[in-house]
């Protein structure tokens, strides 16, 4: 079990790109230990027909395993699970994650706002939500959804973002827990 500063245990970690967040998200996960006890989800903005080469990359990378996520998918401790391109991502309950192609939400499917949404109906206080750099506001309403059922919220420093839309945006709508520069996020991950 793993507890965040307020000592609640952390069950989930959703983490949310878009424009600019593949280079976050490749040097944290080099540098996470091979050993974390929550799931890590990532979902980031991709082509509709990105093949599977984002999970081979990753992969290379991760000392944990990376899965692409399929329909009914059972959630896992240790694992990086990755949301596949052209589908919302939902929680049924702590085990299993489903696949929707309903409407595109901020231009986008997979949409953050949707997972962040659907985890923290879930998860509750047991979830930690990072949004990153992005172009758009898809996550800004999921974050304030998360923090409304007691979550934790993390924001990518706005001025360490390629693209600073996106944070910028959360930081001034959203009551967050932290700002997080990027080569900081992997430590705070392994100390939860």
């Amino acid at each position: 079990m793993i507890l965040n500063e307020r000592n609640i245990a952390i069950e989930l970690i959703v983490i949310g790109g878009s424009a600019g967040s593949l280079q976050v998200i490749l040097e944290m996960i080099k540098k996470l230990n091979d050993k974390i006890a929550a799931p890590i989800l990532l979902v980031l903005h991709r082509k509709a027909h990105s093949n599977n080469v984002l999970q081979a990359l990753l992969q290379q990378l991760s000392p944990l395993e990376v899965v692409e996520i399929d329909d009914k998918t059972e959630i896992e401790p240790n694992k990086i699970y990755i949301t596949p391109a052209d589908y919302h991502l939902l929680f049924e309950d702590k085990k299993t994650m489903s696949l929707d192609s309903s409407e595109k939400m901020n231009y986008s499917r997979p949409s953050i706002d949707v997972t962040f949404k659907s985890a923290a109906e879930i998860y509750g206080e047991n979830l930690i939500g990072v949004l990153l750099s992005g172009a758009n506001a898809d996550g800004v309403e999921g974050l304030s959804y998360i923090k409304k059922n007691n979550g934790t919220v993390w924001i990518q420093d706005p001025e360490t973002a390629e693209v600073d839309y996106m944070p910028k945006h959360a930081i001034e709508s959203v009551e967050y827990d932290l700002i997080i520069k990027p080569e900081d996020l992997p430590k705070y991950i392994n100390q939860l």
